[in-house]
């Protein structure tokens, strides 16, 4: 079951992880190499001992597949995982002259008063980047990250190449979409974290492997398995194959000390049956919109809320 592999990883953090200071100042519990696998015919592994929001997951895969980097189509799908990243782009500006926001991220978690405040000038924002093209062009856009890499790293369209060879060569050992682009690092807004994937076809299945340099276990650990195994089951469908496994290797696998009560809170619940995935029929992954992929029987236990460390 995909819960158990996961919560797997949380208690060997736990029970074995090196405190860490890290950049955001809320400090990690830390291990270095981890592996997981995923059956992808065992169901759809989306977490089930916590909710997860599908529509999340898939929107944001959608807007790599697409090769955007704006938020605006993130936001104009109920959207907002990688706002906070824009908007600290926007309060840094010269331009920006509202309230004190430094340091928001690590404010909103002890400062009670400034929540409220937080809100509103995030709210404001959010409303800018959906009505106004020319700001949404300027503080919307996150830089090179992932969906660029993937479409155009350097002039070449990875994404496509990459289902092109597995449709002709699918025992290629090059199978590999990176997003690490030595050159762009810094013209992004924040460095890949799952930094490259691989296919592979055995058998007529094909599996992917995902190395990922940097993960937050709690929160986004269970978004990446769930986008990288949706990704692999979409060009599956294109080049009529079955489904193998998806493989998440993982550097720095660190789970922050304010998300320890709520990893230990999941650890308590018993796993549902995995849901599973409708697709509309398409001919190409790069035609696929919001409403041709679906999540059936999915049964979870609820939400468990946790600070995003920015």
């Amino acid at each position: 079951m995909a819960d158990k592999e996961y919560l797997k990883l949380c208690e060997h953090i736990l029970e074995n992880g090196s405190y860490k200071e890290d950049r955001t100042g809320v400090g990690t519990k830390s291990i270095f190499g981890y592996q997981m696998r995923f059956d992808l015919n065992s169901g759809f592994p989306l977490l089930t001992t916590k909710k997860i929001n599908f529509n999340l997951v898939w929107s944001e895969l959608l807007w790599f597949i697409k090769g955007d980097t704006n938020i605006k189509f993130l936001l104009e799908h109920n959207n907002n995982i990688w706002n906070e990243w824009a908007f600290k782009k926007w309060i840094e500006s010269e331009e920006y002259t509202g309230i004190d926001m430094t340091n928001f991220g690590h404010r909103v978690l002890i400062d009670s008063d400034f929540v409220e405040k937080y809100r509103k000038e995030m709210n404001k924002f959010k409303e800018r980047i959906l009505t106004d093209e020319m700001f949404s062009n300027k503080y919307g856009d996150l830089g090179n990250v992932y969906g660029k890499q993937w479409r155009n790293f350097n002039g070449i369209d990875q994404l496509k190449n990459v289902i092109d060879q597995i449709k002709e060569n699918p025992y290629s050992r090059r199978l590999i979409v990176s997003s690490w682009n030595p050159k762009e690092v810094d013209s992004m807004a924040l460095p890949p974290c799952h930094t490259l994937f691989q296919f592979y076809v055995k058998d007529n299945k094909l599996s992917c492997q995902l190395y990922q340099r940097s993960a937050d276990v709690f929160l986004g650990v269970p978004f990446n398995i769930a986008s990288y195994s949706l990704l692999t089951i979409l060009i599956a469908k294109e080049c009529n194959l079955d489904l193998g496994e998806f493989v998440h290797t993982i550097g720095d696998a660190h789970i922050y000390s304010n998300h320890f009560e709520q990893v230990k809170t999941q650890m308590t619940r018993e796993p549902y049956e995995l849901p599973t995935i409708k697709i509309s029929e398409f001919n190409s992954i790069f035609d696929l919109k919001i409403d041709d992929v679906m999540l059936e029987n999915y049964q979870s236990h609820p939400f468990i809320k946790a600070p995003i460390a920015v």
